[in-house]
């Protein structure tokens, strides 16, 4: 595998992080894509618009600010990124959900796992729903 991610690969999740959920670029991902955060893990290109699919029906306002993308080895690319969104509640929390992806790309320069960590727990977000 080159030594270097191809620099259009990261432009491309540049502006997908820019205007999410919407318009993603599903291209980049591998068919058997093996995704995992702290309340999802599946595998599946599909499975994964499935799930921004639910995202953007269920919440509303949603943001995703990139704090920072860079190449961290050979094959892996790790993103900073804060996810805002407002809560489906009639009192319509806004959630502030800081963390950072590592997207492992194949030899296709393809993402073949995305594992998202969240700088708060399950039960901070929670917490954002229902008051301090």
């Amino acid at each position: 595998m080159n030594s270097t991610i191809d620099p259009a690969v990261i432009e491309q999740l540049k502006a997908d992080y820019a205007r999410f959920p919407e318009r993603q670029t599903y291209s980049l991902y591998a068919e058997d894509v093996q995704f995992k955060d702290p309340l999802n893990s599946f595998s599946g290109v599909e499975r994964y618009q499935k799930m921004i699919g639910f995202l953007s029906r269920f919440f509303r306002e949603i943001q995703m600010d990139l704090h920072s993308i860079e190449q961290t080895t050979p094959s892996l690319i790790t993103t900073h990124w804060t996810l805002n969104m407002t809560a489906p509640m009639p009192w319509s929390p806004r959630l502030s959900i800081p963390g950072r992806s590592e997207l492992g790309l194949n030899a296709k320069q393809l993402i073949e796992s995305h594992i998202d960590y969240w700088n708060c727990s399950r039960l901070d977000v929670l917490m954002q729903v229902f008051g301090r």
